[in-house]
């Protein structure tokens, strides 16, 4: 659900992913990237927001290992 949700507000998708301060300086740069480019920059920060996710989610992972 997350990866759908970085298609459409990346810096939203980010803080979910639980990486506040990376949200709050992805917003600070996505919305004039998204207003001088017209977009052209958007697809630069879904990847950057599914890489996150995608680590978020190894992390979890990683620990649910270590635990047992």
């Amino acid at each position: 659900m997350n990866y759908v949700l970085a298609l459409f507000l990346p810096p939203l998708s980010i803080l979910l992913a639980g990486r506040p301060f990376v949200a709050i300086i992805t917003f600070i740069i996505w919305i004039p990237a998204i207003i001088f480019s017209g977009g052209l920059t958007h697809p630069m920060f879904i990847l950057l927001a599914w890489i996150l996710i995608y680590q978020s989610h190894e992390d979890r992972r990683a620990r649910r290992m270590n635990r047992d």
